[in-house]
C-alpha cells in the first residue's frame, strides 16, 4: 500500500472509535518521522477544533469551503510532524460551505504531507460520501456489535458508489471472549482484516488527558494495536512497543495536549 498516501477513516455509525483511530494512526506516523495532515471532514458535526485549543475566531475548514480562507490559514501545527485542519462548529458556517471544494483541500495537503488522513462523518450524506472518493483508500472501522457491522456494510456500498477503494477493516473494542471473531466479521464483509484493537481503559484515559494514546500510554494493549495497524496499513516502519499493564512508565512529554479524540466512547 506504499503508493497510497491519502486515507479516509470511515464507519457506518458513530461511536466505534473512528476519531481515536485517525488520531493515533496520524500520531504513530508522525512519531516515525512522516509528515501528517489530519482533516476533520465531518462538516456537520465537527470534532477536532475543540481539542486543539483553537479560538472561536480561528479559520476552519468551513471557512475554506466557503471561500473565506486559504487552506494554509486553516491548518494548525499540532505537534512535531503533524498538522490539523479542523472543521467549523456552527450551523451558520456549515450552511455556507461547498463540500465540493474538499478535493482542492486534499490536493493542497497532499503536496505538503506524506500522509493525509480524512476523519469522515458517519451516516449517509453528500459530504460523507465525497471523501470516500477523494482518498486513495478507505479504512473502515467497526466494533463487533451487529448494528455497527450492518452499518459498515452500507458504507462499503457508498465507497463503491464514490468510485473509491477499501483498504481493509479495523475492528475495535474487541474482547477475548464473547464477541464474534474479527476474522469472521471481515470474511462476512469480504474485506481484508487489517487489525483489531482491544477494549482498553487507557483509551478513555488518553481522551481525558488530551493526549493521543500512543503517547499517553504507549505500552497499553490498544496503543500497541494502533502501531501495528499503522505498519500494516502504510508499510511505515513503526517502532514497536511491548504491551504492558504497568502504566507508571508512560511518558509525560512528546505529543501531549495537542490532539485528542473527539469521541468520548474511544
Amino acid at each position: 500500500m506504499s503508493q497510497e498516501t491519502v486515507y479516509a477513516i470511515a464507519s457506518g455509525k458513530g461511536g466505534v472509535g473512528k476519531t481515536t483511530t485517525t488520531v493515533n494512526l496520524g500520531t504513530a506516523l508522525a512519531q516515525a518521522g512522516k509528515r501528517v495532515a489530519i482533516v476533520d471532514a465531518d462538516l456537520g458535526m465537527a470534532n477536532l477544533a475543540g481539542f486543539v485549543s483553537l479560538s472561536p475566531d480561528s479559520a476552519t475548514l468551513h471557512d475554506v469551503l466557503a471561500g473565506d480562507a486559504s487552506v494554509e490559514e486553516a491548518t494548525y501545527r499540532l505537534a512535531e510532524n503533524i498538522v490539523g485542519v479542523p472543521s467549523g462548529g456552527s450551523l451558520e458556517s456549515y450552511a455556507r460551505t461547498s463540500p465540493e471544494g474538499l478535493g482542492d483541500v486534499v490536493d493542497a495537503l497532499r503536496e505538503q504531507a506524506d500522509y493525509v488522513l480524512l476523519d469522515v462523518g458517519a451516516g449517509v450524506s453528500h459530504e460523507t460520501v465525497l471523501p470516500l472518493g477523494l482518498a486513495d483508500a478507505v479504512l473502515l472501522v467497526t466494533t463487533p456489535e451487529p448494528a455497527a457491522v450492518k452499518d459498515v456494510a452500507k458504507t462499503i456500498e457508498l465507497v463503491a458508489r464514490a468510485n473509491g477503494e477499501v483498504a481493509g477493516l479495523l475492528v475495535t473494542r474487541t474482547h477475548p471472549a464473547g464477541d464474534v471473531p474479527a476474522a469472521d466479521i471481515a470474511d462476512r464483509l469480504d474485506l481484508p482484516l487489517l487489525g483489531t484493537v482491544p477494549e482498553d481503559t487507557a483509551v478513555r484515559g488518553s481522551v481525558y488527558a488530551g493526549t493521543p494514546l500512543v503517547v499517553h500510554e504507549p505500552r497499553s494493549p490498544a496503543a500497541v494495536a494502533y502501531r501495528r495497524l499503522t505498519a500494516e496499513l502504510t508499510d511505515v516502519d513503526v517502532e514497536p512497543q511491548p504491551a504492558s499493564n504497568d502504566r507508571d512508565d508512560a511518558p509525560s512529554d512528546g505529543v501531549s495536549g495537542a490532539i485528542t479524540d473527539a469521541e468520548s466512547d474511544g
